[in-house]
C-alpha cells in the first residue's frame, strides 16, 4: 500500500507538466494567449518547487509527514482543478504556480515513506519504482492527455488528476503514521536564501537563449551597458548558493536548527553521488531536448509524431529505473554508474555520428533505448545510494535534495544546451555563408546572422523572402542552413557524450558496495546527533 501511494502520487505530481505541453494548442486556443503563455506557467511550477522543497521537507518533519502529505495532496487536487477550469492565462499561471509549490511538501514525504516502509532489497526497488513513475507519468501524458486534448478536450486531463489526487487522499488514511517533531524550529533564514538562490539561477539559466549569453538581446528585460542580465542573475544566484551554505554550515557548528541538513553531504562519497545525479539529469534533459529538436526542426515531424517518437526512451527509462536494483547484489554502486555513462556517452555518440538530413528513425530509436536505459538505472541508482548512506530522520532531507537537484540540473542542462547549439548555429552560417559562392554579401548584410534559430526550411525561406536576389540565392541560403543545423546539433550531442565520459571520474568516487538497511538513528558519537531541528536539550534532539 506505501508503495501504490508513493507511486500513484507521484504521477499525479509529473503528470500535469507533460499534460501541459501535449494540451499546449487547445490551451492557446482557448485561452486566447501564445504558446509562450503555457511555457511561463510550466516554468512558474518547476521553479516554484525547487525553490521551496528544501523548506517542504522541515514543514513535513515539523508537523507531521503524513499530515502534511495528505493536505498537500489535497491542494494539489485542487490546483488541478483551477487549471481545468481555466478562464485566463493569469487564473492558469497562479494554479500551476500553486501546484508547484505544494509538490515541495510532497516529494520529501515520498522519501520519508519509502524510509519508513521498506527496507534493504525492497527499498531498493521501492527506490527504482518511485524514479520510474516520473517517465510512466510522461507516456500516460502524452496517450491520455494527447487523446483527450484530440477529442473531448484538454481540461479533461486535469480533471482526471482531481480524481487521482482524491483517491491517493483516501489511500493515504491506511499508511502508518510517521511521528511529528513538534520542538523541531525551522529556520526561516536559511528557507528565503535557499530560494532567492535558486529563483536567481533558474531564471539566469533559463535566459540564456533567449536574454543573450554575453550581450542583451531584444528579448531581454532589462541590460546593463549592453550585457546580458541572465549571466548577472547566475552569478547572483552562484553567490547565494555560496552564503546559504555558509549559513547553513555556521548552524550546524552551533548546533542549532538548519533548513536543510549538511549531513546529507557529509562526506566525498555523498558529494560523488550527487554530482553523478546532477550531470545525469543535465546530460538526460537537454539530450531530451535537443533530439526533438532534431525531429521537427531537420525531419519535420509534428510534434504528436515527435512525442510517439520518444516513447522508446521513457519506456527504457521506466524499465532500467524498475530493475536496476536487482544489480545490486552483484556490483557496487560505482561499477553500475561508471558502466552507465559509459552506455549514455555511446548512445549520444552514436546518434551524433548517424544523424542525416534524411535520415530514418531506426538508429536514434535505437540510440533513445540505450540513452534510456543508462539514464534510468543512474537515477535510480544514486538516489538509492544517497539514501542509504544517512539515518532515517535524514531521509526527508535526503528527499527535498533529490527533488533539487532534479529540477535545477534539468532546468539547467536545457538553457546551457540550447544556448549551445544556437550559439554553434550562428556560428556555422556565418561561416558557411561567407564560403559559400553562391550566397552574396549584400544577403549576409541583410539577414542578422546572430539572431539565428533552428528552423525548418519552409520557415527559412519564408524568413528571408524576397531579401535574396533568386531562387538560385535562396536555395544555396537553405543548403547552408540545412548543413549548420545538422552540423550544430551533431556537435551539441558529442557535447553532451563528453560530459558524460566526464562523469565516469565522480563515478569512481561512489561507493564500492552498497550499504544494507538505513541506520535507525543518528550515530551516537557524532556531536550533531543530539540535535535534529532544536538545541534547546538533547531530549528534544533526539525526539
Amino acid at each position: 500500500m506505501p508503495l501504490i501511494v508513493v507511486v500513484l502520487t507521484q504521477i499525479q505530481a509529473s503528470f500535469a507538466v507533460n499534460a501541459l505541453t501535449v494540451s499546449m494548442q487547445g490551451i492557446t486556443t482557448d485561452l486566447d494567449t501564445p504558446a509562450t503563455s503555457v511555457g511561463t506557467a510550466i516554468t512558474a511550477g518547476t521553479f516554484s518547487m525547487a525553490a521551496f522543497i528544501l523548506l517542504g521537507a522541515k514543514v513535513g518533519a515539523r508537523f507531521g509527514t503524513r499530515k502534511v502529505f495528505q493536505i498537500a495532496v489535497g491542494i494539489h487536487a485542487a490546483a488541478m482543478a483551477c487549471v481545468a477550469l481555466s478562464l485566463s492565462p493569469a487564473m492558469l499561471f497562479i494554479a500551476q504556480a500553486s501546484s508547484g509549490a505544494v509538490i515541495a511538501l510532497i516529494a520529501p514525504a515520498l522519501t520519508v515513506f519509502i524510509a519508513t516502509n521498506y527496507h534493504d532489497e525492497q527499498q531498493a526497488k521501492a527506490i527504482g519504482l518511485l524514479a520510474a513513475a516520473i517517465p510512466a507519468a510522461g507516456v500516460l501524458a502524452l496517450l491520455i492527455a494527447g487523446w483527450f486534448a484530440t477529442t473531448i478536450g484538454w481540461r479533461y486531463s486535469f480533471g482526471l488528476m482531481v480524481v487521482l489526487g482524491a483517491v491517493n487522499l483516501l489511500l493515504s488514511f491506511r499508511l502508518k503514521s510517521v511521528p511529528a517533531q513538534p520542538n523541531l524550529k525551522i529556520d526561516w533564514t536559511g528557507a528565503i536564501m535557499a530560494a532567492v538562490a535558486i529563483i536567481l539561477l533558474s531564471f539566469g539559466f533559463s535566459g540564456l537563449s533567449s536574454w543573450g549569453v554575453w550581450f542583451a538581446t531584444d528579448q531581454a528585460p532589462f541590460q546593463i551597458a549592453g550585457l546580458s542580465p541572465a549571466p548577472l542573475l547566475i552569478l547572483l544566484g552562484l553567490i547565494a548558493g555560496e552564503l546559504f551554505f555558509r549559513w547553513i554550515r555556521k548552524r550546524q557548528d552551533a548546533k542549532r536548527s538548519r533548513i536543510f541538513d549538511l549531513r546529507v553531504l557529509a562526506s566525498s562519497s555523498e558529494l560523488a553521488v550527487t554530482a553523478c545525479m546532477g550531470l545525469m539529469l543535465f546530460v538526460g534533459t537537454a539530450a531530451n531536448f535537443l533530439i526533438p529538436l532534431y525531429m521537427q526542426m531537420v525531419q519535420g515531424l509534428s510534434s504528436i509524431e515527435t512525442s510517439f517518437s520518444i516513447i522508446p526512451y521513457t519506456l527504457s527509462i521506466f524499465l532500467a529505473s524498475t530493475f536496476v536494483a536487482f544489480l545490486y547484489a552483484k556490483f557496487p554502486p560505482r561499477t553500475i554508474a561508471q558502466a552507465g555513462f559509459v552506455v549514455v556517452a555511446g548512445a549520444l555518440t552514436l546518434i551524433a555520428f548517424t544523424i542525416r538530413n534524411d535520415w530514418g528513425q531506426v538508429i536514434v530509436v535505437l540510440g533513445l533505448i540505450l540513452l534510456g536505459l543508462g539514464q534510468g538505472a543512474i537515477v535510480a541508482l544514486v538516489f538509492n545510494t544517497l539514501l542509504s548512506a544517512v539515518p532515517k530522520p535524514l531521509a526527508g532531507d535526503v528527499g527535498a535534495w533529490r527533488g533539487l537537484v532534479h529540477n535545477l540540473s534539468g532546468s539547467v542542462g536545457i538553457a546551457v544546451a540550447s544556448a549551445f547549439a544556437v550559439g554553434m548555429l550562428a556560428s556555422l552560417i556565418a561561416s558557411g555563408a561567407a564560403a559559400h559562392p553562391q550566397v552574396s554579401d549584400e544577403l549576409i548584410s541583410k539577414v542578422n546572422i546572430n539572431d539565428a534559430n533552428f528552423m525548418t526550411n519552409e520557415q527559412l525561406v519564408a524568413a528571408i523572402g524576397d531579401r535574396a536576389s533568386g531562387p538560385a540565392e535562396l536555395a544555396a541560403a537553405v543548403e547552408v542552413n540545412a548543413e549548420a543545423r545538422l552540423r550544430a546539433l551533431q556537435y551539441s550531442l558529442l557535447g553532451l557524450a563528453g560530459l558524460a565520459l566526464l562523469a565516469i571520474v565522480p563515478a569512481g568516487a561512489m561507493p564500492g558496495r552498497m550499504r544494507g538497511d538505513l541506520p535507525e538513528q543518528l550515530e551516537p558519537d557524532d556531536p550533531d546527533a543530539l540535535e535534529l531541528g532544536s538545541t534547546d536539550t538533547a531530549t528534544e534532539g533526539r525526539a
